[in-house]
Formats: C-alpha cells, structure tokens, sequence
C-alpha cells in the first residue's frame, strides 16, 4: 500500500461533487462536520458507555467517549504526519498533511453503531438468533447473512450506518469519503471468516467495502470461495484503534474515581505507574494536598494520555513499512514498550474485576439485555406476520425510513436491526414499558 493512494477524497456513492470547489473545508473536515451534527451522532448522548447514565455524578456516555476519542484520533495522525512528512517526497507529504483529520473523522463515527445499552445489546442480538426460537429463522438466511445475525458486531453496524442506503436517504447514506470509512473498519473481513464476533461489514454491504478496498490499493488477503473476504487493514485503522483503546480504558479509570468504586489511593497508583521513579514525583507534586481529588486524578490522567499518545506515534512511526504491507500484528497497544504495555494491562485486568463487574454496570447489563431482546422478538414477529393487528401496532411505531414492509423476509428482519440499534437507551426503555402496559402515554 501507499499513502497517495490510501488517503483519497473520493466519496461513497458519489462520483463528483460540484459543491466541493467553492468549498474551504478539506474533504475530510466536511466529513468530521457530516457526522458531527447528524442524529445519529447526536443520539450517542443518550446511549451507554460504560456506567449507567449520569445521575448526581456525571460520567461517560457514547458521546462525550467519541468526542474525547477523535481528540486523541487527532493528535496522533497529526504526530505521526509530522514525522512522516520528514521521509517522503512532495507529493506524498500533500496526501499526509490530512491524516489527522481523517483520523479525527473516524474517531468521531467509530461507535455510531452500537445498540442501546452497549456490549449487553449486543448479546441479546446475538442470542436471540443463535439460541431458542431464534433459530427458527436460519432458513430465511444465506449462510453468510445468517453468520452477520448470530455473530451481530457493532464495528459492523457503524459501516453498514455510514454507507447503507434507507428509504429517503440519498445514495450512499452519510457519503464518506472513501480513506475515513476505510480507516473506521477495524476487522476487514465477513463474518464468514470471523474466529468470533468481530469483522467488518454484513454481507448486504460487502461489495461496498470491496470497492473501496479496491480503489485505495487495500490487498485481499483470503477468499475462502464462498462469498467471504478479508483484507488488509487500513494503516490509519491502527490510529483510530489506538485513540480508542486509551481513551475508555483510562478514563474509565477515572469515572471509577468519582463514583468511588476505585480510591483515591488506588487510582493515583494505577495512573503514576505508567511513569518512572522521578517523573512520578514531579506529577504527584504539581499539585498541593489541598487541591480537589478529581482535579488531581484529571491530570493524572491527561499525562497519562499524553505518555501513551507519543509511545503509539513511535511505534506507528518506526513500523511504517510493516503497516503499510499489511503485515503488522496485533494493536499499537498490545507492541508498547515495557513498562507501558504491563501498566496498561494492569488497568484493564483492574478494570475487568472491579468496574466492569461492579454492581451498577450489571444491573444496567441485565436490564439492558432483556429490553433489547424483547423488542426484538416482538418487532421480527410483527415484520413476518405484518398483517397482525398486534403487528400493525408495532410496526407503526417505526420511522418511515426503516422498510420494515416488502422485501424479502432476511431483509425486513435486517430493517429491524436497523431500527431498534439507532434507539437510545431512554427511547428503547419506554417503548418497552409502552409494551408492557408500564407506562401510558401523557395525554
């Protein structure tokens, strides 16, 4: 692969732009500014991250994570442009000079695909399907489209957002350039070829993927012949994969802080790990006893970023010939240097035990799973059998955008899918009191 062709401003589902002439913005600002006052994007606001959402303590959601993301996303392509910029021709310099905000775009877009309630919507997508009366519906499926429901992924499901075409949206949904969708898809491969629940895109938007693939010189690594494919990944996917993994993992770190979850004393140790002896010192010391302990962990945490940030543009930087032949293994993060990478993994383990297993996140997970599950199994009833009056009830509850009539049966159930991930937490907690008789409508 190569820079010149790898960071393009072709767009998806547009073969020109008249309007782009007139314009100041780079493409790649224009697509950051698309999705940054799109609903989708706006709905993140009011869709989990890690805790339930904010009572009296305020901390993350989707959105303010993708916001904080695509800050970082920022920095590091701008860093490692810089450095780069040292090394290349003119030419090639001119396409670098862009990779921040293509970074920065797709920081913003990477998680506009997840389901209400995060990693236990997920679940109860996929168990519905592969479990119980789920399996009643494999025959409406190929088999490729039958592995994208059972191993549902919200990587996916942020390409199919950002690409797909829904009733009365113009061709090529958000109409992204091809380098910032490119750069989102961290598994480039079908769910065909998945050892578990990630890959890249469904199989309705494969093709999509492959003639973006195709048109940046991405190289096809495995065809296994039956319709399966998996490439190469974007090397700016390394970037976006970086600013997202230090972002939740150490800023969950801190909103454990302030729903004391973690002390204090356990936080500052956690945080001052990533630094040696002397440096520690001087960060400790910056601040008097006095101070809040919020402000102190805040800044804690913005070293620590700022530590992880430079180590991951080194890493890029100095293994950019393995990057671009695609042969680069694992994540920037799991090749920092020691003592980075066993601090990192120390705040993860801690994190897995104490905040992620913590009573307020599972009771949300446990809530969470059996609404999605529920409006699932009630709205796929109603998408086969629309003639139902119950039937008729529900699927008039839906925008007229999701075609959840017509079309072949996979695909009405695919609609629902659409529907019911693009729901807020809020949204898919009253429709289903709504259902259960919980609550009545104000009138």
């Amino acid at each position: 692969m190569n820079w010149a062709d790898l960071i393009s401003s072709k767009r998806y589902g547009k073969s020109n732009d008249e309007y782009a002439a007139t314009e100041r913005r780079t493409e790649f600002q224009r697509d950051f500014d698309r999705l940054i006052f799109s609903a989708a994007f706006r709905r993140m606001q009011n869709k989990t991250q890690v805790f339930p959402l904010p009572g009296s303590v305020f901390v993350h959601n989707r959105l303010t994570h993708s916001l904080e993301v695509s800050s970082v996303g920022r920095s590091l392509g701008n860093d490692v442009a810089g450095e780069l910029m040292q090394r290349h021709d003119t030419d090639t310099c001119e396409a670098l000079q862009s990779m921040g905000a293509i970074v920065s775009a797709a920081c913003l877009a990477h998680d506009m695909g997840n389901p209400p309630f995060g990693h236990s919507g997920e679940s109860a997508i996929r168990t519905f399907f592969s479990e119980n009366q789920g399996e009643s519906l494999r025959h409406f499926f190929t088999e490729q489209g039958w592995q994208d429901v059972v191993k549902f992924d919200g990587n996916a499901n942020t390409f199919r957002l950002l690409t797909h075409q829904f009733v009365g949206r113009r061709k090529g949904g958000f109409v992204m350039t091809y380098s910032t969708l490119a750069s989102i898809v961290k598994y480039p491969f079908s769910s065909t070829l998945a050892p578990k629940s990630k890959f890249g895109f469904f199989a309705e938007d494969q093709a999509g993927y492959i003639e973006i693939a195709r048109s940046l010189g991405i190289p096809l690594l495995e065809n296994d012949g039956k319709g399966g494919v998996k490439y190469a990944r974007h090397p700016l996917v390394y970037l976006v994969e970086a600013a997202d993994d230090i972002c939740y993992e150490i800023m969950d770190i801190e909103d454990a802080h302030k729903l004391r979850i973690l002390s204090f004393d356990e936080t500052e140790d956690l945080l001052l790990s990533f630094f040696e002896d002397k440096e520690r010192e001087q960060i400790r010391t910056t601040y008097t006893e006095t101070v809040d302990a919020n402000d102190r962990v805040a800044f804690y945490r913005a070293c620590v970023i700022n530590t992880l940030e430079r180590a991951c543009v080194k890493l890029f930087v100095d293994n950019e010939e393995t990057l671009l032949s695609g042969e680069f293994e694992g994540s920037l993060i799991d090749n920092l240097p020691e003592p980075l990478r066993s601090n990192y993994k120390r705040c993860a383990q801690l994190a897995r035990k104490r905040i992620y297993q913590c009573k307020e996140v599972t009771d949300i997970d446990l809530a969470g799973y059996h609404i999605i599950y529920t409006l699932l199994k009630l709205m796929v009833e109603a998408v086969l059998h629309p003639d139902h009056a119950y039937s008729k009830l529900l699927l008039n509850q839906a925008s007229s955008q999701y075609p959840l009539t017509g079309g072949t049966e996979a695909q009405r159930i695919m609609a629902v899918l659409d529907y019911l991930t693009g729901m807020t937490d809020v949204f898919a907690l009253d429709l289903y009191r709504k259902i259960n008789g919980h609550s009545l409508p104000v009138i």
